[in-house]
């Protein structure tokens, strides 16, 4: 009888790392959804070691509403959280170097830091202007909200979604608010939305200066031109709401940005620079396509950026983005806001919702965007989204 020796060979599985950094609303989710494949191990880099509802800052500094959500509550099992900042990527070392002069390795990077103020070239604006355009900003203008007296005046800047958002919302708090709006309020909204937004601040109280173009800002005035005439507005804090721009992030680790410092990607949000490195949200601009800067737009692109991953890993090619805009909700104080349905490509439709039932489709998007990546957690994958391409009556996609 013979015997034969034999010996079983053991199969390890190759796994790769990959760091998300920014854990915001693309951020979370791209982290979420790589879970698919339990082979990759998933590293967040986050300033904060929480969650932040960036749609409720406003309500954050008037004291209406409460934008923090624990990690435990958002992220999925396994993810590992540090708690830092991204200072530089080294492409070629395929290193990350945090703040705390520590570093991470990585197969694959997620670029999803998110978006900061773009602040105007306005003599005095750098010295005494507030904003709300991140945690650190909103915590310093909280802090000087809550040290004026009822009735002080403010001034806010710029006649976008944010501005409309930060003026009712300080507004109904009983400040003096007046809006500078540098042109057209609420542009992004047709014509009935614009009338509807403006009878809203109205009610409120705000002053609405809608043509009034600022030219300096002191420590309590705010000198603007409207009308073909010079004003001198009084204020005891003033807020810039004139629009976003990314972080210097990519252009110091010489990745190819654009004009106001997203990183450049294809359309499959690769970095047309190096193809381990994609972007998700704000922070990104992707070949041929134009994404207004919000949850709406950052929630699909993080779920896609973490698909493009999973394909490059599994040696596919990862498919174009491919999503589309169904509304802009815009908050006006606690009791009313302008919901403006929209066509796939963002512009504005007929249909408009106002007053108290808009505030209340404002608060279930408010709420439905944390419950999108709580899902995402639980089940990797679950998260789907209105695609912009043409699509058959068989499949048409549902925006969840």
């Amino acid at each position: 009888m013979s015997t034969t020796d034999t010996t079983q060979e053991i199969q390890t599985v190759e796994r790769t790392h990959v760091v998300v950094l920014g854990a915001g609303y693309a951020g979370a989710m791209a982290a979420n959804r790589l879970r698919r494949n339990p082979a990759v191990d998933v590293t967040v880099v986050n300033p904060q070691p929480f969650f932040v509802q960036r749609i409720r800052l406003h309500q954050f500094i008037a004291r209406t509403g409460e934008p923090q959500v624990g990690f435990d509550d958002v992220l999925g099992d396994g993810l590992d959280v540090v708690v830092d900042t991204a200072t530089r990527i080294d492409a070629g070392a395929r290193r990350v170097h945090l703040a705390s002069g520590t570093h991470l390795d990585y197969d694959y990077v997620i670029y999803a830091i998110g978006s900061r103020l773009h602040l105007p070239p306005i003599p005095g604006a750098a010295e005494h202007a507030l904003s709300a355009s991140d945690w650190a900003a909103a915590q310093q203008l909280r802090e000087r909200v809550d040290a004026l007296d009822a009735g002080a005046p403010v001034v806010v800047v710029g006649g976008g979604l944010t501005g409309v958002e930060l003026a009712g919302e300080l507004a109904e708090r009983g400040f003096a608010v007046t809006l500078a709006g540098g042109g057209v309020v609420a542009p992004s909204v047709g014509e009935r939305g614009h009338r509807a937004t403006l009878r809203q601040l109205e009610r409120l109280g705000v002053d609405v200066l809608e043509d009034a173009r600022v030219t300096g800002v002191e420590a309590s005035r705010v000198i603007v031109e409207t009308g073909g005439r010079e004003l001198v507005l009084s204020s005891a804090a003033t807020v810039f709401a004139t629009g976003f721009q990314a972080p210097e992030l990519a252009a110091d680790s010489g990745l190819t940005t654009d004009g106001i410092g997203r990183l450049q990607t294809d359309e499959s949000l690769t970095s047309v620079d190096d193809d381990r490195i994609l972007g998700a949200g704000d922070a990104v601009a992707v070949q041929g396509i134009t994404l207004r800067m919000s949850c709406q737009a950052a929630q699909p692109l993080g779920a896609q950026a973490a698909e493009a991953v999973l394909a490059r890993i599994a040696g596919d090619r990862p498919i174009p983005v491919d999503q589309a805009f169904v509304a802009q909700c815009t908050s006006i104080g606690r009791h009313a806001a302008t919901l403006q349905f929209t066509r796939r490509d963002d512009s504005p439709a007929r249909a408009v919702v106002t007053g108290r039932l808009a505030a209340l489709a404002k608060e279930a998007v408010c709420r439905g965007t944390v419950w999108n990546i709580r899902r995402e957690a639980a089940h990797p994958g679950a998260f789907s989204w209105l695609r912009g391409r043409e699509v058959t009556a068989e499949r048409e996609p549902v925006l969840q």
